[in-house]
């Protein structure tokens, strides 16, 4: 190391000791942290010694205050009985003992759960995880906040994980519960709301009474009756529910007066809510309302088991709120059966599919297909409680909010009784992929579209403004599509992960939870036997995006470009292995310890977090950005641990796609000195393990006027022309 430093220049020490002072306080930091986060609270990262966790140890008191004792572990199911006196106060679990569904980090989440005899949940206190977001990143204070949020209300609830909608909707008193998502954690926070509310629904139904499974109906196969609107309304298949205005301003003891200004002055005001429901299922509701077709399309596209609503209105306030995301839960319509909350998704469907062709129907304001999944197991026989949650803010301050109910049966002509039997829950993978469908489909394409360019490098290269152009567009999109909105940024932590599924025995499903993450992976992982490391590093990375950018921000600034001599470049690239190798060694005795040196990268920081975090991360990021400024993507060249791992599998590539001329290096220097992360040694040949597949070489090869033989070819032949003539 000493000769690597006395080699370089005073500008290369300077920034070098300006890194390492800053890791270091990064480290210090962050051992401070963690030593604070073991001493108060009880979500270390690990101690795995699960054989000590028992009534006697858990802090089940913390759970029921007033409880004087504890019974033993059930064995039927591993839940702890708490009692005041010979009163149940209610049961106390470990969620893993129930529910081992792994978090992101590839290791379940832990969770001390505690639910009272009425169904409300007491508390929920995290015991054990290994989520890097929240353990290195925003706090476990985050995930206990998050938590926290469930103490008091009943799995009879509809929960909503919704930042935005919760600050809008107030308490939720009207019926909606929402609950803070945690921007930056959301899988994690998914994970722990799927494992909360499952073992509490099966405790529920396995322990306490008015929970048990609801009766099951099937429809009745019956020839299909075509009918207008107003028999789909005397027979009861369409369900018509009307609010006039004075009951429900007099319900919240207001006038319309005072929300006068929240509603559309076309509307009639005597009429606060029309609101029309249909069980679609049934062919006859489905064909009648939709047309054949439509209700072809649905059905064909329905998993097993699910159920289709209609739900329509008109009036003041319809069932859905004009900023409401299509493909969401509603925060203003509910649905529940025996007093279980039934959670109903927006499918989403185009307005062609929604159109109604039952002759007479009356026009609607909104119109809307809702999905029941199988795992709810929605009775469709059985009587349905619709409840209207309504929240009006007369101004800033106040929001008066109000719930009415309305009750539907389907009529007993179209639906039989069958045998009670549970449906097997969706899995949390294929619900996230579901939800994240807009977002799987953009990256694909923009996949799509980037691999033709690779394919189709040397053509589309003959364009340089274009694809210039094409280039900066891409990178743009992967900084703020791909890293900041759907936060698809690789990691070295998901080396460890996956260096650790292979020893502990492989998961599919724990990569599966990110499909964003999953299918860069699987991408970038491809792209490393065709073209090496450059497909990622080079348009795919966001902070390599973010640091493409700082360096032209340094250049439009003045800002002098260090250039780093070949020989010294040479060796200064291999820093960042023994990184990597480090990391990946200190993984297998400490993964936490792995995990918090693993900030050497500054993606989370910049990326996931977006520098919302304690001031020596974000000074470290920012300082490798300056650095960048000065040096062209320095972070990439001599530190990145992630690079270097994919250099090492790309060293295996089979192809070597950028086009070489006899005339590159000998004598031409051109690409040698243009290539920014000096990638392009002086005798022409290219280091894949360092290139970044900017393309820009290709663009000068292909150009008329900048690629030196062709150049020469073409003075030669004007001087062949002029002898000639």
């Amino acid at each position: 190391m000493r000769f690597y430093i006395s080699a370089v220049d005073k500008n290369l020490i300077t920034i070098l000791s300006v890194f390492l002072t800053l890791l270091l306080s990064v480290y210090v930091q962050l051992t401070h942290a963690a030593t604070h986060t073991d001493n108060q609270s009880t979500a270390a990262a690990s101690t795995g010694e699960q054989s000590t966790l028992n009534k006697d140890t858990l802090p089940i008191t913390a759970l029921f205050p007033k409880n004087t004792r504890i019974g033993d572990k059930q064995t039927d199911l591993p839940v702890y009985p708490v009692y005041q006196l010979d009163q149940l106060l209610g049961y106390a679990w470990l969620s893993d003992e129930i529910n081992d569904l792994a978090g992101f980090s590839g290791r379940p989440i832990r969770l001390l759960i505690g639910l009272q005899a009425d169904g409300t949940f007491s508390k929920v206190i995290v015991i054990e995880h290994h989520e890097p977001v929240f353990l290195h990143g925003l706090g476990n204070e985050a995930l206990d906040q998050f938590v926290a949020q469930y103490s008091g209300h009943s799995i009879k609830q509809q929960v909503i994980i919704s930042s935005a909608q919760k600050n809008k909707a107030g308490s939720g008193s009207a019926g909606a519960v929402f609950f803070d998502g945690v921007t930056k954690a959301t899988i994690s926070v998914l994970i722990v709301n799927d494992v909360v509310l499952s073992t509490a629904l099966q405790v529920a139904r396995d322990k306490l009474e008015g929970f048990s499974l609801p009766a099951q109906s099937a429809l009745l196969e019956k020839d299909v009756e075509i009918m207008d609107w107003p028999a789909l309304l005397s027979s009861g298949l369409v369900h018509q529910w009307l609010v006039s205005s004075d009951e429900a301003f007099t319900s919240l003891g207001r006038k319309y007066s005072d929300y006068k200004h929240l509603f559309d002055s076309n509307d009639d005001p005597d009429s606060f809510t029309e609101l029309y429901y249909a069980y679609l299922n049934a062919p006859d509701v489905g064909i009648s309302l939709l047309g054949e077709s439509a209700y072809a399309s649905l059905m064909a596209d329905l998993a097993d088991g699910d159920h289709l609503i209609w739900i329509a209105s008109n009036g003041l306030y319809r069932h859905i709120s004009d900023d409401f995301m299509p493909g969401t839960v509603p925060s203003r319509i509910s649905m529940s059966q025996g007093g279980l909350n039934t959670e109903i998704k927006d499918t989403n469907t185009s307005a062609e599919l929604k159109n109604i062709v039952a002759k007479n129907a009356p026009e609607f304001s909104e119109s809307s297909i809702f999905r029941i999944k199988g795992i709810s197991n929605f009775n469709l026989g059985g009587e349905t409680a619709i409840k209207l949650n309504i929240n009006l803010p007369r101004n800033h301050l106040i929001t008066d909010s109000l719930a009415l109910t309305d009750h539907y049966q389907l009529p007993k002509s179209h639906w039989t009784a069958i045998e009670v039997k549970q449906q097997t829950a969706t899995p949390l993978w294929l619900r996230i992929w579901l939800d994240r469908i807009p977002q799987i489909l953009t990256l694909v394409i923009s996949l799509i579209i980037l691999i033709t360019v690779f394919i189709k490098q040397d053509k589309l290269s003959r364009n340089a403004v274009r694809m210039h152009q094409f280039r900066w567009g891409y990178l743009w999109f992967t900084l703020l599509f791909t890293g900041y909105y759907a936060q698809g940024q690789l990691s070295v932590v998901n080396i460890f992960t996956l260096l650790h599924a292979i020893k502990d025995g492989f998961d599919l499903t724990i990569f599966l939870l990110d499909p964003v993450i999953f299918i860069l992976w699987i991408v970038t992982f491809v792209s490393l036997f065709i073209w090496g490391r450059g497909l990622f590093c080079g348009w795919l990375c966001p902070f390599g995006a973010l640091q493409e950018m700082a360096s032209w921000c340094g250049k439009k600034l003045g800002i002098k470009q260090i250039r780093i001599a070949e020989n010294k470049h040479r060796k200064l690239i291999y820093l960042k292995y023994p990184i990597l190798l480090g990391l990946i060694a200190v993984s297998f005795y400490e993964l936490s310890l792995a995990e918090r040196l693993a900030e050497v990268e500054p993606f989370k920081t910049s990326i996931t977090l977006v520098f919302v975090r304690h001031w020596p991360f974000v000074l470290y990021a920012l300082a490798l950005l300056v650095g960048g400024m000065f040096i062209h993507k320095f972070y990439c060249r001599y530190l990145c641990a992630l690079g270097a791992g994919l250099a090492i599998i790309g060293a295996l590539r089979r192809f070597e796609w950028l086009k070489r001329i006899p005339f590159c290096g000998t004598p031409c220097q051109t690409c040698h000195h243009r290539c920014e992360i000096k990638a392009i040694k002086r005798d022409g040949e290219i280091d894949y393990n360092e290139c970044i597949q900017c393309l820009e070489c290709i663009v000068i090869l292909n150009s008329e006027d900048q690629c030196a033989d062709t150049l020469l070819k073409r003075k030669k032949q004007n001087l062949i022309n002029s002898v000639n003539v």
